[in-house]
């Protein structure tokens, strides 16, 4: 059985085309081959990210470029995102060694799966952390915790790498697998229209971190196509009942 399609890269914000072309770089090294860029800070393409990817033309070539992360994923079902232990989302965390088994077995039975990476500078913020399906944290020294992103991008994929090498993968399972991203995103959506419509978000100032908390908490879950088709479909419903009760009031007072 052939290996199962390696995870996405995808890397927001990027500041430098250098850090672009050596990502690129170790990329091809250990055999990943789509490079997503998010709002790249000098636009795209870069002359010089040829020149430090030392020959890995043909990751540049296929790079996409996109405006948010939510694009960026759409069509991925299972992504991790890197970053330093995170506590104000209750998401799996996980070694790169770790999230590569996840990011293995998913790709095996079928899903697209990828690796989210921040900025140079400023990392990522923790309404893309939320998108994800679990965090990545590489575990350093804390006497020296300064990673390049290239450094980062390369742990990441010898860990999938070392799989490919050393396990067969596994037989493709029986279960639907989870929703896409975007169908996630449809939800996440619909549900934070009705619950602003409901009242259910006071008071306003913390609405970003009771989104956060709810999109963390769906993903999680791991909700297949159907589960969604469901929740939405139970959204819609209370809305409606919700609606028929005001009308029903309003009966009453005329």
């Amino acid at each position: 059985m052939d290996a199962p399609p390696p995870p996405v890269v995808i890397l927001d914000k990027p500041q430098l085309a250098d850090n672009i072309g050596a990502v690129a770089r170790v990329m091809a090294n250990f055999g990943l081959e789509e490079l997503r860029l998010v709002a790249p800070r000098d636009g795209w393409p870069q002359d010089r990210a040829w020149a430090a990817a030392s020959g890995a033309d043909w990751v540049l070539e296929g790079v996409r470029v996109f405006d948010t992360v939510a694009q960026a994923i759409a069509d991925l079902t299972t992504l991790h995102a890197t970053t330093a232990r995170n506590r104000e989302l209750r998401l799996p965390i996980r070694t790169p060694r770790e999230a590569a088994r996840v990011l293995f077995d998913d790709s095996a039975q079928g899903l697209k799966v990828g690796i989210l990476f921040g900025g140079e500078r400023a990392g990522l913020e923790t309404a893309d952390l939320a998108l994800a399906q679990g965090i990545t944290t590489i575990p350093i020294d804390p006497r020296h915790h300064s990673l390049n992103l290239a450094q980062a991008v390369a742990i990441n994929a010898y860990e999938w790498r070392t799989l490919i090498l050393d396990a067969p993968p596994p037989r493709f399972g029986e279960a639907e697998p989870p929703a896409s991203n975007e169908l996630l995103h449809g939800l996440y959506g619909h549900l934070e229209d009705e619950l602003e419509e409901g009242g259910f978000f006071h008071p306003p100032e913390k609405k970003p971190t009771m989104t956060r908390n709810l999109r963390a908490m769906l993903g999680r879950a791991r909700l297949t196509e159907q589960e969604v088709a469901t929740l939405r479909g139970a959204v819609h419903a209370l809305a409606k009942g919700r609606g028929r009760r005001l009308a029903k009031l309003a009966e009453k007072r005329d």
